[in-house]
């Protein structure tokens, strides 16, 4: 064991901000926090007791959460992700070099049997079921890198399909530096194929806002989306309508996040178009585009330029349509959780509650598996206004 890990959380930020060679200066540049803030977190006079804090520390340091949260000081849940997001990792640090031949013990599996069990954990993955694509995962990366370099035209789709979901399942664990090996996997492979390029790029951008790196995102979103947009919009294709529109709407949250009110509204209205084209109920690239989707993208981008009223009048309106039931259940509990956390700034606790509360009926590991769940959870749970039932919740998982 590393003499380091059983230092108390602020020396361990000062060690490994060292190792990245870092001042305190730049790690409160990257955090939006000032060098006071660093100072007082290293000396052990300011405690760390959020876990999106902890993450995004972790995030510039390039470490994993648990490094910084400790063996023995890990909420219930945090070991066995942390366990399967190394398990990933591994997988994702093998390469595979083609010799011309098979080896008896690394057999080559035929691209079609690839493709059908990729498909396999999107649909895991879109049911919310993330521990069983943890177990998934890391055979199936293995598998699509091998068949890759013996087969590289057949081998291609389901490699970068498979890189996607991975990127797409780290970025909800809590793990960006890991994501980001798999979406640049993913990115390299589709190289030459602009459909392929425009899909990898959606898992591009969720990394990049994973990682706070916003108006990276925002710029390189609006690139792909305009690479993949059709010359006329009337007469596009819907599923590269699809992935137009989604990069948009990634390219909004982003414009969003950075204050950028005009332009993110501005692109949601331009996804609303091609989202009209498209309709409700399909999914075209693992994307669930449609206008439902570009709605909800609506109320986070209000929520997020702290128009909470005009969000929760939105949110209010979307959820009663048909296309929110044909949304994946994925989608429909990462964006309660995106709603509960607007109430809860809107001073609206029980309204939080209510909806964290279904997040978790329709998709339990969208708060259990998940850090930026148990953590607005944590934070619901708080105040005594939250339904009791979300403070037993807390309870149970150890957050609070």
């Amino acid at each position: 064991m590393d003499s380091s890990e059983l230092l108390p959380v602020g020396r361990l930020v000062a060690y490994w901000r060292g190792r990245r060679k870092l001042s305190q200066q730049v790690l409160a540049d990257r955090l939006g926090k000032s060098k006071s803030w660093v100072d007082k977190v290293e000396r052990g006079v300011r405690s760390l007791d959020k876990v999106s804090t902890l993450q995004d520390i972790a995030a510039v340091l390039r470490i994993d959460t648990a490094v910084l949260l400790g063996r023995d000081a890990q909420p219930a849940g945090v070991t066995e992700r942390v366990e399967g997001v190394e398990r990933i990792r591994t997988a994702l640090s093998t390469y595979e070099i083609a010799l011309g031949r098979p080896t008896p013990r690394r057999p080559v599996m035929p691209a079609e049997r690839l493709t059908r069990e990729m498909a396999h954990a999107w649909t895991t993955f879109q049911h919310a079921r993330y521990p069983q694509v943890v177990d998934l995962l890391p055979q199936l990366v293995a598998d699509t890198q091998r068949t890759h370099a013996h087969d590289p035209g057949r081998g291609r789709m389901p490699l970068v399909e498979t890189y996607r979901v991975t990127a797409a399942l780290l970025v909800k664990l809590g793990a960006p530096d890991v994501a980001w090996l798999a979406v640049d996997r993913a990115m390299t492979a589709a190289t030459g194929d602009r459909v392929l390029a425009a899909a990898a790029a959606v898992q591009l951008g969720q990394v990049l806002r994973a990682s706070g790196r916003v108006r990276v995102a925002k710029s390189m979103m609006l690139t792909a989306a305009y690479r993949i947009a059709p010359p006329v919009v009337e007469f596009g294709d819907a599923a590269e309508l699809s992935l137009c529109g989604t990069l948009l709407v990634q390219a909004a949250l982003a414009a969003a996040r950075t204050g950028d009110d005009r332009t993110a509204v501005e692109l949601i209205n331009e996804a609303a178009e091609m989202a009209a084209r498209v309709g409700d109920g399909h999914d075209h690239h693992r994307t669930g585009f449609g206008p439902t989707a570009v709605e909800l993208a609506r109320v986070t981008g209000a929520a997020e330029r702290g128009d909470v009223e005009e969000a929760m009048t939105l949110h209010e309106q979307v959820t009663t349509r048909d296309g929110w039931r044909w949304l994946s259940t994925e989608h429909r509990a990462a964006y309660l959780i995106d709603v509960a956390c607007a109430y809860l700034h809107a001073d609206a606790p029980v309204t939080a509650g209510r909806n964290l509360i279904e997040a978790d009926r329709i998709a339990p590991a969208e708060i259990r598996h998940r850090p930026a769940g148990r953590d607005i959870l944590a934070q619901v749970a708080r105040n005594t206004a939250a339904p009791p039932t979300l403070a037993q919740l807390a309870a149970t998982l150890g957050v609070g």
